[in-house]
């Protein structure tokens, strides 16, 4: 195989691989394994914490793959997303179907055969939940579409948790309410500062069909309800003091960047609170875990 031809397969390969989104993928994964970790009073057997994150992050990448492909006009129009492969035509919608259907046709066959069968029926949900409930009927038609739709993105603690027990009791379901609560001031975020991008792209998200100021105020609401939701896991006694006194830290500075984004706007802040909330989540299923293991 000569140079020119490995360069193309490799130019290739990445080209897919954005289809994939790997950095969502990557948060919705280590929430999942952290949903793994806490379903155990222990260690959950390293067979099917494996099996469940390669099937799970297949599922995740298919799902993906078709939210590019129903988008791909959409994200032609907006400067976030107009490198996609699948906006910029370099990849065909047969070609990206197909990739999807074997991607998650083999995610779904790992989570059956390595992990059991709830994990593989709830993935699969979650799979019909983004890239169709949420991308084709939701996104396009309300800007409530973020809070509607987020139920899908907030899955992944719930996913893990079944791979290991086999069940899926209220402690998971918390971790799917702290994810929920999360999305809306996380996207919105986003939108506040990408809002020309949404407008010229025609979706109807918050900032776009209500203005900033209200967008401002839903930011600041949401935050402080995150910040009063990610108590609970202390409440209920499924975590101790060690994770409340982290959860408070955490949600003081997002509820700090929310009224600080609500007094004084600027495109600069909305980033930075954007960037910040992925950090957050990350830091805060970090603690749960931290705190699950702590001796007694």
């Amino acid at each position: 195989m000569t140079t020119l031809t490995i360069s193309a397969a490799r130019l290739r390969f990445r080209q897919y691989l954005v289809l994939t989104k790997p950095r969502v993928s990557q948060l919705a994964v280590f929430c999942a394994v952290i949903g793994m970790f806490l379903a155990a009073p222990g260690l959950p057997p390293w067979q099917t914490v494996v099996a469940a994150t390669v099937g799970i992050w297949l599922l995740a990448a298919a799902a993906f793959a078709v939210n590019c492909l129903i988008e791909e006009q959409v994200d032609a129009k907006m400067a976030r997303t107009a490198h996609r492969p699948s906006a910029r035509g370099e990849i065909g919608a047969l070609q990206i179907l197909a990739t999807s259907g074997v991607v998650g046709g083999l995610g779904m066959a790992v989570l059956h055969a390595w992990v059991n069968d709830l994990t593989m029926w709830l993935t699969f949900a979650t799979f019909v939940g983004y890239a169709v409930i949420y991308t084709v009927i939701l996104k396009p038609r309300t800007p409530q579409n973020i809070v509607i739709g987020g139920l899908s993105g907030a899955m992944p603690p719930a996913l893990g948790w079944a791979a290991v027990a086999n069940q899926v009791p209220a402690e998971a379901w918390l971790l799917v309410l702290i994810i929920f609560v999360w999305t809306p001031p996380h996207f919105w975020a986003l939108a506040l500062y990408r809002r020309l991008d949404f407008q010229k792209a025609g979706l109807p998200m918050l900032p776009v069909t209500h203005g900033e100021q209200l967008t401002r105020l839903h930011i600041l609401l949401y935050s402080i309800a995150l910040l009063a939701t990610t108590t609970l896991p202390y409440v209920i006694g499924m975590n101790g003091l060690p994770y409340l006194a982290c959860s408070l830290v955490l949600g003081g500075v997002f509820v700090g960047y929310a009224v600080r984004l609500y007094r004084d706007y600027s495109d600069a802040l909305a980033k930075k609170m954007f960037r910040f909330s992925i950090i957050y989540l990350a830091l805060l299923f970090a603690a749960l875990l931290a705190d699950h293991w702590l001796p007694a």
